[in-house]
């Protein structure tokens, strides 16, 4: 079983940053930033292959947010700039063993996720 920790969350004004941390037991090729606020379904934020460094983002964050990882020390980052009310929710790390299950929604295995508040 693959744990994956996540933290970096807080409440910040609009315009602010933040930067997300998560950190798995073992390293996963494929790895996602997921977002749910309140009431709303869980959407994939950024994506990071770390097998190319490749990367993908909602059209929501493209130019705000910054993923990356460390497969090293199987860690993956989310630099999160410009922050906007609408960036509120719970973050959850994710890492799945096929593109194909990450692209569904349904990676592997998940976080428990971090709390992120922007306030207007």
């Amino acid at each position: 079983q693959v744990e994956l920790v996540e933290s970096g969350g807080a409440s910040v004004q609009a315009g602010g940053s933040l930067t997300l941390s998560c950190v798995g037991s073992e390293y996963i090729r494929y790895m996602a930033w997921f977002r749910q606020a309140s009431g709303n379904e869980r959407e994939r934020v950024a994506t990071y292959d770390g097998a190319n460094k490749g990367t993908t983002y909602a059209d929501s964050v493209k130019g705000r947010f910054t993923v990356s990882g460390d497969n090293d020390n199987h860690t993956l980052r989310l630099q999160m700039n410009n922050l906007e009310p609408d960036d509120t929710g719970m973050y959850y790390c994710a890492a799945s063993l096929t593109w194909r299950r990450m692209l569904a929604g349904q990676p592997t295995y998940w976080g428990q996720g971090t709390q992120v508040t922007v306030a207007s």
